[in-house]
């Protein structure tokens, strides 16, 4: 991922007119966060850094980093295992450089090992050029173990699993 410029970029598909759109993860989508690429073997995203996302001084709070590793990791992990529930059991992150008000960072998710039980995610957040969106500055890197839980699914999770299929490319 050092290397990748993360340009290559898949818009979600386009909601039909008389369709309310659908936010893969709720907190994530509240603070701004557009998913780019939805897969088992890789989740990336975009997040305009705004005030809402900001601690006082000016930039990106580190819990909004913590939310986006962990998010983006348990959506991966979800296709990854066949739509079985997950639960992040472990998250671990590094934070490098400021991302600051006004600035976009990209993120994006990669697993490290797919286990039946358990799964590991690397996930790193960029800091974007404003004007070519490639990624320039490692702002935060973080790994995230997620447990697999057993395959029978509470009937509220078919609903989440429309909505993550709704952007995937399966």
């Amino acid at each position: 991922m050092a290397g990748d410029s993360g340009s290559s970029k898949t818009p979600p598909p386009a909601a039909e007119d008389d369709e309310v759109p659908v936010a893969a993860d709720k907190a994530l989508h509240a603070l701004g966060f557009e998913f780019t690429r939805i897969g088992a073997r890789e989740v990336a995203g975009r997040l305009p850094v705004t005030d809402t996302c900001c601690q006082p001084f000016g930039v990106l709070n580190g819990g909004v980093s913590a939310l986006v590793a962990e998010s983006t990791a348990s959506v991966g992990a979800y296709m990854a295992s066949g739509y079985r529930r997950v639960a992040g059991v472990q998250l671990s992150v590094n934070h490098l450089r400021p991302a600051r008000l006004g600035d976009v960072v990209r993120a994006k998710a990669a697993p490290v090992q797919l286990g039946r039980s358990i799964q590991v995610w690397e996930v790193q957040i960029w800091r974007a050029d404003p004007s070519t969106e490639e990624c320039k500055d490692l702002v935060s890197t973080a790994r995230v173990t997620m447990l697999i839980k057993n395959p029978s699914r509470p009937e509220e999770m078919s609903t989440h699993e429309a909505s993550i299929k709704k952007y995937a490319k399966l």
